[in-house]
Formats: structure tokens, sequence, C-alpha cells
């Protein structure tokens, strides 16, 4: 009946389901949950106001081709993101720049610094803090320090319950110094929201005539490896196999378990226009929670309610949503055992954080998806 089964109906699923369907196959698409869209599902809820359902998504691109794939499935919204971090009482912008600096400096040892940073970066230049904690500069360690105590260390625990310095230099550079003054938390060519939200968007990306959807159905039901071999509906399956899931469950755990941190998601909705100045206000010393978003900001609405979310970190358990990969030696070398098993399955692909135990950004998971696509079409 298939030729494809994909495992997944989040974005990096969608993109190989609907390249499969266009190429000629028929494509069964296997999800867990009732609904489509993985963690970037959102929807409205009683008050009108469009929420993401697993934190917020925000697009932004550098690549054309993204771009260029994904507007044939929606409209875009221009959105340009702020992010705001509570410290000793003030609300400065993030990533941590020049303007944050004239506000909690002042203003001339803000200038000094400015022109010490200036001396050693190029203007727009994003320094990883721990490289920037390296400066022999009395000044510029000063700076460092500051920033690392204030923005990143409590936030940093928080979120991986270990310090930056335990952390793969990969993390810890997604948070880096910016020597400059833009004010915005990304600095793509392109940034936007598709106007009817992300799960509309996948829900056209799935709509072929090739592509068979099935939720609420644990692929394990239906799709099995039984001695090296995969069996669909208990029949041998040769098709292709798109596995989006955690590659660890795939393979009953015989090499043991990746590790991942999770989230609590606390909505609430409030009878108040506004709630905060920014999309995003981070506490990194203050409170359990990380964060609070608030959507009007992301989807505007009119409407006297408003809806925000905090989050709140944790190891995640047997029955949490893994969000983040947990970066270490150890899980690294656990993963690449499960990446060798997986290579002698000809029939197997793995996309996506959880099969390939990577974070992605949504541009990047469509891009690795169009990638992987062409190699598996061109063998």
């Amino acid at each position: 009946m298939f030729d494809v089964v994909v495992v997944g109906a989040g974005l990096s699923g969608a993109v190989m389901a609907r390249e499969f369907a266009e190429s000629g196959k028929r494509v069964l698409v296997i999800e867990k949950r009732g609904h489509i869209g993985g963690n970037c599902y959102d929807e409205k809820n009683e008050y009108g106001i469009l929420v993401h359902r697993y934190g917020p998504h925000l697009f932004h691109t550098d690549n054309k081709e993204v771009v260029e794939y994904l507007s044939r499935f929606c409209d875009w919204e221009l959105y340009q993101h702020r992010v705001l971090a509570s410290i000793d009482g003030m609300l400065v912008p993030l990533p941590f720049s020049f303007a944050s600096m004239r506000k909690l400096f002042p203003q001339a040892l803000a200038r000094k610094l400015e022109e010490k940073l200036l001396a050693r970066f190029s203007y727009g230049q994003k320094v990883p803090i721990l490289k920037l904690r390296e400066a022999d500069d009395t000044e510029l360690r000063f700076l460092a320090d500051f920033i690392y105590e204030k923005v990143f260390l409590h936030y940093t625990l928080k979120q991986w319950g270990i310090t930056p310095e335990e952390i793969d230099p990969e993390v810890t550079a997604r948070v880096p110094v910016l020597v400059g003054t833009d004010e915005r938390y990304f600095t793509d060519r392109y940034q936007m929201v598709p106007k009817e939200g992300y799960t509309k968007m996948i829900t056209k990306m799935l709509h072929h005539l090739n592509i068979a959807l099935m939720l609420q159905t644990d692929a394990k039901e239906i799709l099995r490896l039984v001695d090296g071999k995969f069996q669909l509906f208990g029949k041998d399956f040769t098709g292709v196999v798109v596995y989006t899931g955690a590659i660890d469950a795939l393979f009953d755990y015989r090499f043991g378990k990746l590790a991942y941190r999770s989230l609590d998601l606390v909505f609430e909705t409030l009878q108040t226009e506004r709630y905060q100045e920014a999309a995003t206000v981070n506490y990194p010393n203050d409170y359990d929670f990380t964060r609070i978003t608030e959507f009007k900001h992301i989807h505007k609405v009119d409407s006297p309610f408003t809806t925000i979310l905090k989050e709140f970190p944790k190891p995640c358990g047997e029955k949490d949503e893994p969000f983040y990969p947990f970066f270490d030696e150890t899980n690294r070398k656990i993963y690449e055992k499960y990446a060798a098993l997986a290579e002698t399955f000809k029939n197997l692909i793995l996309v996506g954080r959880l099969a390939e135990y990577r974070y992605y950004d949504m541009d990047d998971a469509v891009a690795r998806a169009l990638e992987v696509f062409k190699k598996v079409f061109q063998r």
C-alpha cells in the first residue's frame, strides 16, 4: 500500500512526506500525538489568541531556499523578535549589547567598554560569553564577569541543571554578547511568522493525495523491527522508513537512554491588554521559571485578554516531552552507537532533532530535511 513510512508529523517529517509524495511515492505518516506539527503546534485559545502549545517558535533565517519552500504553504507576517532580561530590577535587551550596557552602567563606563570591545572585535560580531571571559583587559573582564553572573550563570543553571563550563560549546555559543546596538534578538535577513500559524502551514504541507495520516498512533503498534527488518501491519516492509522520533526508543534503548531536558509549561490568561513590554522577558536570577512569553506580541489580535506562558525547566522523565538534547561526552558516545546501528538499515532515514540528537532551529530542520531527501532521491 505504501512506498514510504514517515514516523512523526512535525516539521521535519512533514517536509519529507511532502517531498516523497510529490515524487510520486505513496506515503504513510504516523503521529503519536493527537495533532500534527510536533512542537511547532499552535492553536487559537478560547479568547482568540494564537498560542504556541510547546513554547514560542520564531522563524528566522538567511536561507532564501527555505523561505521560498515554506512560502508555498503559507502567507507570512513580518515579525522581529525582541527579548528583555530582568537584571537588577531593570529590563534590558538581549543579546547583551551596547544598548544593554547603556541602560545598566554609567554613561562614561558604558562608552569606555564599547570602545574596548570595538578595538578587539568587529562591529556586529557575536562573542560567546566564555570567550569574552578569557580577555586579559581589566575592564573587559569586569564586563564579562558581570554578564556571566547576571545574565548567563543562573539562567543556565535553571535551564540545564549544570554550569556553563559543563555545557557543550555548541550550546553556550547560542547566547552571545553582541558588539553593537541592535536590540533585535535575531539579525537574520528573513524574520516572520505564518499569518495563520504553524499548524495551518504544516496542514497544507501534508495535504496531498499521496499522503495518508494516522494520528494518536504509536509507531511501534504498526511498524516493528523483526530480525533486523521492518514490518508494517505485520508484513515485511522494504520501502523507505523516515524516522523523526527519539533514536534510542527506536532501538528499545539497547545502548542506554539519551538524556534530555524538559519543561513544565504554565499558561495563564489575564484580563488586560498587555502584560509585558516585549514578547519574551527572561528572568535569569529570580523565580523558578526562566522566561515569560506573551503571544499577543507575536500574533496581534484585538482582545481585552492576553495569554502568557511561563517555562519551568526540569530533567526529562519517562512521561515528559523531550525538548532539548543534553549534550555531553557520555550522551554523544551513546548516540554514536545508535547512529552506527541505524546505518546498517539501508531503508532507514534519520532526520530531525530527536532522531539526530541535535538542536535544530526551524529553518535548519527544513533545510536538513530537503538536503536528506535530495540525497535519497539521487541514490
